[in-house]
């Protein structure tokens, strides 16, 4: 069964089992509906004569998630307990699923009212892609997208989304192409499964950064490097040796790139050492995404924001005290060797 956590299809109640409940014990629900319940298709299920399906229920706060109509029907014909289907998760997740089951049957939810449920949704599940809530609430994917900008200041920030399969995607793809390149370099045997996955990125993503690696190209296509990836990730191509990037417009120093650096670079990415352990295989990616030339640093650097400026004064530091901590440590054994 699907959890509401991953939007990767329909999200039905925890349980399948089927319980009566007092009606007394219910709390009225946390609904998409702007109203009170109608009053005359609660009249209209009362006389109906049929068995109602068993209403939803927020187990933890005894909300009911969807059956309010059915609840007061059951009510009007004298009745005291009513067949429940219990749900477990947040009252977040037990909105969302209101808001689904509302969207599928019973009285059609306007569109006001779905539009008040996208803006919700985005609050409390921005990591969510915009065809993902849409699903849930009847709306397009292009409609949620509109929500989420107007309504931005508003809604948490993520660098990725979850889509309808339940995979998680970033919103940049820079920084996973620059992320799979350095896979790459480190094993070129990895399979593109096993990147897509590492990565988030899709699989046709992952084949291109592959496929440009080969042909000695930048993992990246050009102009579409952002602040997080405005170096090219300088990784070799797969199966093939180091190539020498172009000189850079404006480089003072013909001997600036590449250096002895980039050179120990590439003869530890070739080490299988390193290559064959998780913690040498981080300690790889670490170096391969953060190699930039001298020129490229400047080029940062001028182009930094002032605002931003402290944070990264601060960012730079701490990461320079973790590098030479590494550096400290590895010092005693490359004596000892």
């Amino acid at each position: 069964m699907t959890t509401i956590g991953s939007p990767d299809g329909a999200v039905r109640p925890g349980s399948q089992s089927v319980e009566s409940v007092p009606i007394d014990r219910l709390e009225p629900s946390d609904s998409p509906r702007g109203g009170a319940c109608d009053e005359g298709h609660v009249r209209a299920l009362a006389g109906s004569g049929r068995e109602f399906e068993a209403i939803v229920v927020h187990r933890p706060t005894m909300r009911v998630i969807d059956g309010m109509h059915r609840l007061h029907a059951t009510r009007l014909r004298g009745h005291h307990t009513i067949a429940v289907r219990f749900f477990d998760g947040s009252e977040a997740d037990a909105y969302v699923l209101s808001v689904q089951l509302n969207v599928r049957h019973g009285l059609p939810l306007s569109r006001a009212e779905r539009r008040a449920a996208a803006e919700r949704i985005l609050r409390s599940h921005p990591h969510w892609s915009d065809r993902a809530i849409a699903e849930r609430t009847g709306l397009s994917g292009k409609t949620v997208g509109k929500l989420r900008t107007s309504a931005s200041a508003e809604i948490p920030q993520s660098h990725t989304r979850i889509g309808r399969d339940g995979t998680a995607r970033p919103l940049s793809s820079v920084d996973g192409r620059l992320h799979a390149a350095g896979l790459i370099a480190t094993d070129p045997t990895v399979s593109l499964r096993q990147l897509a996955h590492a990565t988030g990125l899709s699989t046709a993503t992952v084949r291109d950064v592959r496929d440009r690696l080969r042909r000695g190209e930048d993992p990246v296509p050009g102009g579409r490097h952002t602040a997080t990836g405005a170096a090219r990730a300088a990784v070799p191509p797969a199966g093939g040796p180091s190539r020498r990037p172009a000189a850079p417009p404006g480089r003072e120093h013909p001997a600036e790139w590449p250096n002895p650096v980039a050179t120990a670079v590439r003869k530890l990415a070739k080490d299988p050492s390193l290559k064959g352990s998780e913690p040498g295989r981080r300690l790889l990616r670490a170096m391969l995404v953060t190699e930039l030339s001298p020129h490229e640093w400047r080029r940062i650097t001028a182009a930094l924001p002032g605002h931003c400026a402290p944070l990264v004064a601060t960012v730079a530091a701490q990461r320079a005290a973790e590098w030479q901590a590494l550096a400290d440590a590895a010092s005693p054994r490359t004596g000892a060797a």
